[in-house]
């Protein structure tokens, strides 16, 4: 019963927790990943765009057809490979 009375007189302990959670959300909500902008810009060099539309294309084809054993893999691979290496050239120089 003293735990009763320690929760009527301080409050809800549960309506406190709710609110520190809100406050973490919007700090969140500032916080930018840099990596996403790099790779943002990396997909939209030559390089990458090129190996973007080969795997555009095969998705394309494997999508059109009802019954194919074809995947996409390969052109998936090196699609990230391209974006990868160019971000890597860039990433680091933001990293404190």
């Amino acid at each position: 019963m003293g735990f009763e009375r320690k929760m009527l007189t301080n409050g809800d302990p549960e309506d406190e927790e709710e609110d520190a959670p809100e406050e973490e959300e919007e700090e969140e909500e500032d916080l930018v990943d840099p990596l996403e902008a790099i790779r943002a810009k990396c997909e939209e060099t030559e390089h990458c765009v090129h190996y973007k539309e080969l795997l555009e294309r095969c998705e394309n084809r494997v999508n059109s057809k009802s019954r194919t054993a074809e995947e996409c893999t390969e052109e998936l691979f090196d699609f990230l490979h391209a974006r990868d290496h160019c971000v890597s050239e860039k990433l680091f120089h933001k990293v404190k």
